[in-house]
């Protein structure tokens, strides 16, 4: 099981599992504690109760859990807790908190309900009705969604931390139209979104080429390229001034005299 990364080396595929052989390893612990703590409270309370009954309760939640966790791997991945898009991340993980604790509850009806069919006995998962059982699991899905983001995050972190550092590309391959073009990544200035397509600009051309401002801000980053707008990159190496306006945004001047706005938002970014 991986946490929704392709597959590659063994090595990688080994550090990929480790965030989800944590929280399965953590799972053991954190039910026998449930486990034994429902069986003292029933003991205080004069309630009967077989003591198998608490950690077959727990350890069936445990299991779940742990093979939920890479689909939260998965979603961190997707959405993660990083650059201008936090929030928009933040409000996605929330919402994932719903279908999260519905799976949870509706696996856990199904195989308590077998079980306890297959010796005999019965079990009446919702006898609080439907909604308040989801409530009351979804307060408690919450926070384990929280630590399973934070389990996934942090090995993420530290497998960037570890990665080598990708060197510049020497080249940088642009399909427009039937033609193949080769530019070195100082010959461009800056590269704009334009719908499905973006712009490459350089001191004396533009090129418009298929592809998202996202994936050539992951081939051009290694090259010195910045975000500094929602809509735009730029090549360091070209930016000879950087002006404050009135509306806390900025101003760039290149090195052919072209000036570009830019957002406060990425300031940071361009130093």
């Amino acid at each position: 099981m991986t946490d929704g990364e392709p597959s590659g080396t063994s090595g990688k595929v080994g550090f990929r599992l480790a965030p989800w052989g944590v929280i399965a390893l953590v799972s053991v612990p954190v039910a026998v504690v449930n486990a034994t703590s429902v069986l003292i409270e029933f003991d205080r309370m004069k309630l009967p109760v077989h003591p198998a009954e608490p950690f077959f309760w727990e350890f069936s939640s445990a299991l779940i859990l742990v093979l939920l966790a890479p689909l939260v791997g998965m979603a961190v991945r997707r959405w993660p807790f990083e650059g201008p898009g936090i929030w928009t991340s933040l409000a996605v993980h929330i919402g994932l908190t719903l279908p999260f604790a519905l799976v949870h509850v509706i696996a856990l009806w199904a195989i308590r309900q077998g079980v306890y069919a297959l010796i005999g006995g019965g079990y009446d998962f919702f006898s609080d009705g439907f909604w308040l059982t989801l409530l009351y699991e979804w307060r408690k899905d919450v926070i384990t969604y929280a630590i399973f983001i934070a389990v996934f995050a942090g090995a993420h972190w530290l497998e960037r931390r570890r990665a080598p550092e990708a060197p510049p590309p020497e080249r940088i391959e642009v399909r427009e139209g039937s033609r193949t073009l080769y530019f070195s990544p100082g010959d461009i200035l800056f590269v704009e979104a334009a719908g499905n397509y973006v712009e490459i600009h350089t001191a004396s051309s533009i090129h418009l080429v298929r592809g998202t401002l996202a994936g050539w801000e992951q081939k051009l980053a290694a090259a010195g390229f910045v975000r500094v707008h929602r809509s735009r990159l730029v090549n360091k190496a070209h930016v000879t001034a950087i002006e404050s306006t009135s509306s806390g945004d900025f101003e760039l001047t290149l090195s052919d005299g072209r000036k570009l706005p830019g957002s406060r938002r990425f300031r940071a970014g361009i130093g």
